[in-house]
């Protein structure tokens, strides 16, 4: 058991700093909305995960890796999902256009500062995000397998699995939210928001385009 830990460990920390629509959400909250919602939001992408782990115990991970249409319509509805969270930001930064002009000449530490969300809000966003991303019910059938010992209850290990892997990834998009919070006052700052505003946006809609085409073809 303590060889297969450590070797999902590992696995698991890679999947988890590969960048995807985990990390540009939880970067548009942290800006948007301040800490405290980013790291609620990383709590409902953890949260998303137990519920994958929970499906793929009780066979709904398997019936979506053998049903394209039930997969297709996951999938483009978290396509869909992640167009809006990207529209949203790119209507954030254009509404900021003339903050910035009003802005542009005042001191380097001037921003606009982050308007507090709801922790459910944000949580929702979170798990939104993760449950209606039928790859990672997929990885997850396909990877957790491999790192059960034999003999060992299914159920059980496969949750602790997936308590490792919630636990990198909070532990990682914490240290980006912190990150985000320290280098706020340079964040902030009008043209630099509105451009990391449209950076994350244009990035959550090419996001959910490239999987709508995918399901597409």
């Amino acid at each position: 058991m303590l060889t297969s830990l450590i070797g999902f460990t590992v696995v698991a920390a890679l999947l988890t700093v590969s960048p995807g629509p985990d990390f540009a959400v939880v970067l548009r909250t942290a800006l948007g909305s301040g800490r405290r919602a980013a790291l609620c939001t990383a709590l409902g992408i953890a949260g998303g995960c137990f519920v994958w782990g929970l499906a793929g115990a009780v066979g709904l991970t398997a019936m979506l890796a053998a049903s394209q249409t039930a997969y297709d319509a996951l999938r483009v509805a978290g396509a869909l999902y992640l167009v809006w969270l990207g529209v949203q930001a790119l209507r954030s930064a254009r509404r900021r256009r003339g903050a910035d002009a009003a802005a542009a000449d005042g001191p380097a530490d001037g921003g606009v500062p982050a308007v507090p969300g709801s922790p459910w809000r944000a949580f929702r966003s979170g798990l939104l995000t993760n449950v209606l991303n039928p790859k990672v019910g997929v990885v997850y059938l396909s990877l957790l397998p491999q790192f059960i010992p034999h003999g060992a209850p299914v159920v059980a290990t496969t949750m602790l699995l997936v308590t490792v892997h919630a636990v990198l990834g909070v532990l990682w998009l914490g240290g980006v939210t912190l990150a985000v919070h320290r280098a706020r006052a340079v964040l902030q700052r009008p043209r630099v928001r509105r451009r990391l505003d449209q950076a994350t946006g244009g990035v959550l809609v090419a996001l959910g385009t490239a999987v709508g085409f995918e399901v597409a073809r």
